[in-house]
């Protein structure tokens, strides 16, 4: 595979490992808390099945730079699907990357308001009135987590929130840390668990592709990184170092609550001080990246919006009702495991899978092919549309 990755002459961009460091920012997020989850669904075999889905994803994430490398003016995911396709293929690449960029601050919201009806339960049963109207524990909660945002929804220079959001290596190691403290401490490590359970897969198999959804940023990392050559090894890091965080907090959070364990492995935990450290870490990150995450769609907005529309205040009205918008879809669907798992099954395995795949075949004519590769490739087609299907299947049964 690195052979094919054209030696493109050094630039000025990102490091070496700069770039790794964003890579495993951009990889590693809210799915960290679910793996526990995924694991009980299915079973201790199901292991194997994370560790497959990261070989996939990380090998789509090579053919996805092997498209970009045919072209050095491509920057973005859709120019990749635009070389394929045309415009048609840019139209559907962008609106599957704006709603899973919609989505995804979606479930941070509802993540936020799970964990604070928590931590707070009194103070969710108290609750305001509104005009008469008493609203009280999760929406509550929901609403309360949208007006802290708000500010940060206003500022116009991101660069102020990024730097804190450069923190994810480190929250991962407080939260794993913590962890382990908890089950040192309180819980314990010996939950019972089954070897193997087949009716939990779908949901399993969703929810781990929610883990390895970022494909959408690594065409950034790959155009702004110096030594262009070197990205497939940057893949390769990023994918074992996360998929080792996956797997540890998956392993460990099944052990300590087995069957019992909850969507977000943080809603198993007490009061105490090590559940609270791991609480309020899982907390602060997201709730300071929900700008940064949806600011695409807010920039997209405001880009075809008419000349004389585009001042301050619009700008200001643009953001503010994306909030509102994302608080109202929380509200009315509050759910973070069907959630996360119809974005897995259907966004992340679309984006991360099934398009690598295909703008890879179409734009280096592989369909006319037929060897080792052109079948392995058409495997992992297959199996992807297998996870999307049954994955949307179980995460919409889950409501019923």
């Amino acid at each position: 595979m690195a052979d094919q990755l054209m030696d493109l002459p050094h630039t000025t961009g990102a490091s070496f490992a700069k770039t790794c460091f964003n890579g495993f920012n951009a990889l590693s997020g809210i799915g960290l808390l679910t793996t526990p989850y995924a694991l009980s669904k299915s079973g201790w075999l199901s292991l194997g099945l994370l560790l497959v889905m990261a070989i996939t994803t990380c090998y789509t994430g090579i053919l996805l730079t092997k498209c970009l490398n045919t072209n050095r003016s491509m920057k973005t995911y859709s120019d990749v699907a635009f070389r394929a396709f045309g415009r048609k293929g840019r139209i559907f690449v962008s609106i599957f990357l704006y709603l899973e960029v919609y989505l995804v601050p979606t479930g941070l919201l509802i993540m936020e308001a799970d964990n604070l009806v928590k931590l707070f339960p009194h103070l969710g049963v108290k609750g305001v009135n509104f005009g008469g109207l008493h609203v009280a524990g999760k929406p509550f909660f929901t609403m309360l987590v949208g007006l802290i945002i708000l500010p940060s929804m206003w500022l116009k220079d991101l660069r102020l929130l990024s730097y804190i959001s450069l923190c994810g290596i480190l929250s991962t190691i407080v939260i794993i840390s913590a962890i382990v403290w908890v089950g040192i401490d309180e819980v314990g490590f010996s939950a019972a668990g089954e070897i193997f359970d087949w009716k939990g897969l779908p949901t399993a198999l969703s929810l781990y592709a929610f883990c390895y959804g970022a494909h959408p940023v690594f065409p950034v990392l790959y155009s702004s990184m110096k030594q262009k050559n070197h990205f497939f090894k940057v893949l390769l890091i990023t994918f074992f170092l996360c998929t080792v965080n996956y797997m540890l907090v998956a392993i460990l959070g099944y052990l300590m609550f087995g069957k019992n364990v909850q969507s977000q492995v943080t809603l198993n935990m007490s009061t105490k001080l090590s559940s609270k450290i791991v609480i309020y870490t899982s907390l602060a990150a997201p709730m300071v990246k929900y700008a940064l995450i949806i600011s695409p769609i807010a920039d997209a907005i405001e880009m075809n919006l008419p000349s004389k529309w585009k001042s301050k205040l619009v700008w200001i009205l643009v953001r503010t009702l994306l909030l509102v918008s994302t608080v109202v879809v929380a509200l009315v669907f509050p759910y973070f495991e069907s959630l996360t798992g119809l974005v897995g099954a259907i966004l992340c395995v679309t984006i991360s899978i099934l398009l690598p795949c295909i703008c890879y075949l179409k734009i280096f004519s592989l369909y006319q092919k037929f060897d080792v590769e052109v079948l392995i490739i058409g495997s992992i087609m297959v199996m992807a549309v297998a996870v999307g299907v049954m994955g949307t299947y179980a995460s919409v049964k889950t409501r019923e």
